[in-house]
């Protein structure tokens, strides 16, 4: 039996969605092809290197360097690499916010790094007090997050900046989801705002391509000599990824996908996307839930545990923060149809709960 994929129409927490019908095309189009050997595959290698300088362009990096890569985690892995092995310490660790994504965990323990771990404040961002305390001889990296996964949060990048300047460490972001809705605020995130050394953002996310299409930017390209290795076999003398073979189509798909929105339709699907988020907090604060405010097109709400399960067992896919909120992101498949459908099963939910039981005695 032939299994389709899943349905969007009741997706709420992933953040990724469906591709931009260019970006669906490109990505067949260039299925069999590997940037990985870019000898043997000249073709997808240019487009990568297309991909890399509309990224740069989107992230204020004049002279952009890095490749398309899996997704963010492969990013900041390669990230934490980086800062590893130009570093002169028997001993590096990691400063990063409580608000980072768990693919840091997984980097310290592949990698052999201490990973310290910075509390937020009360505004769900990095707390530099705390960054400065955590800092010092042997930090090879600091970590910011612009667009936090579980509230949408941007740190205080250029602060952080500072922060990492003050011990010799290089300053990473994590734009892997923001990336593509922050050029549009007023956020200082990005390589024109402060001393940014490396970062992850991603075109399968809020860029429209298909899945896998993650990308590491780096300021210098001499960092990405951290990374090379020999390919004795290959047409290529060295490789910078962490992958051997990569997908051409993802490649393909994050050009087809850029070249369609960026900038006015990246733009105008920011201000929808916002604006439902808007609305959904609004909605959820009028039936009595307490809501973070969101910044970004994120929606966390404090929903009782038995209405959160009630919505997933009607086939809505939502999930929770770690401090237990309900997590909606508001992606560009989400439409103001599907939210006032949510609505309407909550407040259905809810009056069900309210209905008090009686007996027959």
């Amino acid at each position: 039996m032939q299994v389709e994929p899943q349905a969007f129409d009741r997706v709420l927490s992933s953040m990724c969605t469906d591709p931009h019908p260019a970006a669906r095309e490109a990505a067949e189009r260039f299925l069999a092809t590997n940037p990985g050997d870019p000898g043997t595959y000249p073709n997808v290698a240019a487009l990568e290197d297309d991909a890399i300088a509309m990224l740069g362009e989107i992230a204020g990096l004049s002279e952009p360097a890095g490749y398309v890569a899996s997704g963010g985690t492969e990013a900041n892995i390669q990230a934490v690499r980086i800062a590893r092995n130009r570093a002169e310490t028997d001993a590096p660790n990691v400063v990063m916010p409580e608000s980072g994504h768990f693919s840091f965990q997984k980097a310290a323990d592949v990698l052999g790094v201490d990973l310290r771990i910075v509390p937020t404040d009360d505004a769900h961002r990095a707390d530099l007090e705390a960054a400065r305390r955590f800092v010092d001889e042997d930090t090879v990296l600091v970590v910011g997050v612009a667009g936090t996964t579980e509230y949408g949060r941007v740190d205080p990048v250029p602060e952080l900046g500072e922060i990492a300047r003050s011990v010799d460490a290089m300053l990473h972001v994590d734009a892997a989801w923001g990336g593509f809705v922050l050029p549009f605020t007023d956020h200082e995130w990005n390589f024109s705002h402060a001393p940014v050394d490396t970062m992850a953002i991603d075109p399968h996310k809020m860029g429209q391509a298909a899945v896998p299409a993650g990308g590491l930017l780096v300021r210098d390209s001499e960092l990405l000599d951290e990374l090379a290795v020999d390919t004795p076999y290959l047409e290529s003398t060295s490789q910078a990824t962490l992958t051997g073979t990569r997908s051409g189509a993802g490649v393909a798909s994050a050009v087809a996908a850029m070249e369609a929105l960026w900038p006015e339709g990246y733009r105008e699907q920011h201000v929808v996307s916002q604006n439902n988020a808007e609305w959904l907090a609004d909605a959820l604060e009028k039936r009595g839930y307490e809501v973070v405010d969101p910044k970004l097109p994120l929606v966390a709400a404090d929903v009782p545990v038995s209405t959160f399960d009630s919505l997933r067992s009607r086939g809505w896919r939502i999930s929770r923060t770690a401090a237990g909120e309900m997590r909606i992101v508001c992606m560009p498949h989400v439409n103001r149809r599907m939210l006032t459908s949510f609505v309407a099963d909550l407040d259905r939910i809810e009056c069900r709960a309210s209905v008090p039981v009686t007996s027959d005695d």
